[in-house]
């Protein structure tokens, strides 16, 4: 799967200076990021729809639009496939393969916080001291 994300990701990429006339990859990276972000919102939703209808078919190919546009995101705001792996990665490590970022953990980590999964480290001598007061 990382294969085909990565080779969609370079042509992607590559197709960003095309003719916008001649290709639709090259004329929605002309629209903007916001343009861009609305058509992935677009095709998410579609997905939604058609998961809900239990079509397995178009929820299939509703997913490969997903990920093209999701792709056409990430080269729009200079994020790699790598970027998104090392994140999953990080994420695997903190609570295992099938979990989802906590709320509380994202926003902390956007703000450049300390993980809230993870408790700063005191000495055991002030921790004491503190509570015989």
């Amino acid at each position: 799967m990382a294969d085909s994300i990565d080779r969609l990701f370079d042509a992607v990429r590559d197709l960003k200076k095309a003719d916008p006339a001649r290709s639709r990859t090259a004329r929605l990276m002309r629209a903007g990021r916001a343009k861009i972000a609305k058509k992935l919102g677009e095709e998410a939703v579609e997905v939604v729809i058609d998961a809900m209808h239990g079509d397995r078919d178009a929820v299939t190919r509703e997913s490969a639009d997903l990920l093209y546009n999701l792709v056409v995101l990430w080269v729009s705001a200079w994020i790699r496939p790598e970027d998104v792996w090392a994140e999953m990665k990080r994420r695997e490590d903190m609570f295992g393969i099938a979990e989802k970022l906590p709320k509380n953990e994202a926003k902390a980590l956007a703000k450049g916080q300390q993980s809230a999964s993870r408790r700063k480290i005191v000495a055991l001598d002030a921790v004491r001291a503190h509570k015989r007061r």
